[in-house]
């Protein structure tokens, strides 16, 4: 046989054949194992065809795998469709095409119009009715189409400039897929960019195109609009900033542009917040012990464990709820809870991560649950679930609300009960952040082993504990 070329057989018919293994992965989505096509009934045509019959089979596992990765339903920009016609291109470059007797890689310029041209002559042309240059190939699928085009140009074709639905998936995909309250967030964020449309400033904008201007226009219309309270409109302004923020630092636009949403003027939003000081009150000292009796009489085990854990840490809510039990040591000199994040229960800030001392009632009410767990690995299984702070808060104020009808005092009070016996004893601000989890300020807040920090903790809930008297 005077022809060899790779995937090319002579049958005993005497016509020759092209035939060829898809990868395994293509079929499984194309429900067919080989690739075979006729080259003709002598060695110059099967010569002239091979070129354009490889290309199909790359055709064929390109289109399988564009179908895999982005499915139809899933509306995709421009910029997403470049990036997976990138991938697609680097496939065609690595593939090897046989021009008569010479293997060229499909990054050579001619391999990469041979592939081309082989690929598009699968496509009908179009026969000049106006909607598409006459002649040229109608219905090629957007991806391979510029996956062709990337290729032939030496992988010089420009990225599509980044829109404002770009910023969003990219958000999605950072700030709130596997978030335990992605459902409330995804909800939120379409409700923003419903209002952004509406005001003018719909979703294909692109990012680097954003003015002063269209800010304006957004506030104005939730102002004028929707009726919205200053307050509102400002914290709907600042997701928008937060979208902006994370798009232009992650798709690369900080040295092209700056965030138009950055300090714009909300008129009456500065008085009409409410200082966050005045939002929660700390539980009365007076009223902490009916409280922890009646929590503990009638809210069950479970609930009464999680409050007088609360009630001797200071953490928040969530914080306890989502322990496991492999979170509370008992056995080192300092017995703590190891508060990290978890899948079902994520941490407000990277300054939460840390060891909260338990001393008094805390270290009784951890054994206590260890006890009480079993197997685990959840420390209170009925809580330890994503939104499992939500209920243990709902059941929680009931038993708050027999106590007192004030609507500033609530379970996260318990937290500000805390503070207020930490600064009443003395125990300075780098101490209260260390056991409240709050961000600190300054160098200090790096140095400091997890064994020291614990000592300090300690010692820091041990002078507050003693404020009130004797506390059970």
């Amino acid at each position: 046989m005077g022809l060899v070329l790779k995937h090319v057989y002579l049958t005993k018919a005497g016509t020759w054949h092209y035939r060829r293994r898809l990868p395994r992965d293509v079929t499984a989505l194309v429900r067919q194992n080989e690739f075979k096509r006729l080259l003709g009934s002598t060695e110059r045509e099967a010569l002239r065809n091979c070129p354009k019959v490889n290309s199909e089979f790359e055709g064929l596992v390109m289109a399988a795998r564009r179908r895999r990765d982005m499915p139809a339903d899933v509306p995709h920009t421009a910029l997403d469709v470049h990036r997976l016609a990138e991938r697609r291109a680097a496939e065609l470059a690595a593939t090897t095409v046989h021009v008569g007797d010479r293997m060229l890689p499909g990054s050579d310029p001619e391999a990469a119009l041979l592939i081309r041209e082989a690929y598009l002559s699968s496509f009908p042309r179009e026969g000049g009715d106006g909607l598409h240059v006459e002649g040229e190939p109608v219905g090629v699928p957007e991806i391979e189409a510029r996956a062709l085009a990337i290729l032939t140009s030496g992988g010089n074709l420009s990225r599509p400039a980044p829109t404002i639905e770009d910023a969003r998936k990219l958000y999605m995909r950072e700030r709130v897929e596997g978030d335990i309250n992605e459902a409330a967030k995804t909800a939120r964020l379409n409700r923003v960019l419903g209002y952004m449309k509406d005001a003018g400033v719909g979703k294909d904008r692109t990012m680097i195109s954003l003015t002063r201007e269209d800010a304006r226009d957004v506030r104005d219309y939730l102002v004028r609009d929707e009726g919205m309270k200053a307050a509102t409109v400002r914290r709907y302004m600042n997701d928008i900033r937060a979208l902006i923020n994370l798009g232009m630092t992650e798709l690369g636009l900080k040295d092209a542009m700056s965030n138009p949403f950055l300090n714009l003027s909300i008129k009456g939003a500065e008085a009409s917040a409410t200082p966050a000081v005045d939002e929660r009150k700390p539980i009365p000292e007076a009223m902490m012990r009916p409280l922890r009796e009646r929590i503990v009489a009638h809210a069950g085990d479970d609930l009464s464990r999680i409050w007088r854990i609360s009630e001797w840490t200071g953490c928040r809510l969530g914080e306890v709820t989502g322990l496991l039990i492999a979170d509370v040591v008992l056995d080192g000199a300092v017995p703590y809870l190891n508060l990290v994040p978890h899948a079902h229960r994520r941490l407000k800030t990277a300054a939460s991560i840390r060891r909260v001392p338990l001393i008094g009632d805390a270290l009784a009410a951890a054994k206590e649950a260890v006890a009480a767990a079993g197997s685990g690995p959840a420390l209170f299984t009925r809580y330890g679930r994503p939104r499992g702070s939500d209920a243990a808060s709902a059941a929680l104020m009931k038993h708050v609300r027999a106590i007192t009808d004030d609507p500033k005092i609530v379970v996260h009070s318990l937290r500000h009960t805390v503070e207020d016996r930490l600064m009443l004893a003395r125990v300075d601000e780098f101490d209260r952040k260390l056991i409240l989890g709050h961000a600190s300020v300054g160098q200090t807040g790096r140095y400091g082993g997890p064994d020291a920090r614990l000592k300090v903790a300690e010692r820091g809930l041990k002078a507050a504990m003693g404020v009130a008297g004797k506390r059970r």
